[in-house]
């Protein structure tokens, strides 16, 4: 018998846990809510989370090919819960990534190509990856230019876990800036975004970037920027 790998034991054992406790009526409404293609089993995000803790709790240490090999399988498949279940682990293990995995985890962006999957990776899996990499700003201004929408949001949304600290507003300003005129909803909405969540412990800095760009910024992005000031 062929032993199964890594990527196939953890798809068998998400979908046989997200059967069990998914439901059709849920299915069918973030299916709906979603407006997405791929199928649900109808788990909740506590669901999803909870079987990556156990998952992870059982096999662990996981290796850093085998993490690489359950992300890259679980992704291409076409559930939204599996596809979920690949960024929950790989935010668990988020430390054990390099900069060598971002072309993964890029791909994984453009495949998804749709907000709940991107935001998650962007802020909680590619976001901690890059910052640890002395070529970030370089990475960020590349994604920056990218013609693919999603990785342009990706971009904005990898600076905001560190920008709600102390993290570098100036590049998140030299990133946004040339995209403040896009029409595009999410890039309006992911810029306005991480300004309001900047205001709320330095406001100083998103108010001198309205004062500098206001003429240049969507109401869309006006509004959520400054929500809290």
């Amino acid at each position: 018998m062929t032993r199964r790998t890594p990527g196939r034991h953890a798809t068998a054992y998400f979908t046989k846990r997200f059967r069990e406790c998914g439901t059709a009526a849920r299915a069918k409404n973030e299916k709906a809510y979603m407006k997405s293609a791929l199928r649900f089993f109808g788990a909740t995000m506590p669901d999803v989370r909870c079987a990556a803790r156990d998952y992870q709790v059982a096999i662990s240490p996981i290796a850093h090919q085998a993490l690489v090999d359950i992300a890259t399988t679980l992704f291409a498949t076409d559930y939204h819960e599996l596809r979920n279940a690949a960024i929950a682990l790989l935010e668990r293990e988020q430390k054990t990534l390099t900069t060598s995995d971002l072309p993964m985890l890029l791909s994984f962006v453009r495949e998804a190509s749709n907000w709940a999957h991107v935001d998650w990776l962007a802020t909680k899996v590619i976001g901690p990856v890059v910052h640890r990499d002395n070529k970030r700003p370089a990475l960020l201004r590349q994604w920056a230019k990218d013609e693919h929408m999603w990785v342009r949001r990706t971009a904005l949304l990898a600076c905001l876990d560190e920008l709600r600290a102390d993290g570098d507003f100036e590049l998140f300003e030299e990133l946004a800036t040339p995209m403040l005129q896009e029409k595009v909803f999410w890039i309006r909405k992911a810029i306005g975004w991480v300004l309001r969540e900047v205001s709320k412990k330095r406001p100083a800095l998103v108010r001198g970037f309205i004062r500098r760009h206001r003429t240049k910024m969507s109401g869309l992005t006006l509004r959520e920027a400054s929500k809290y000031l």
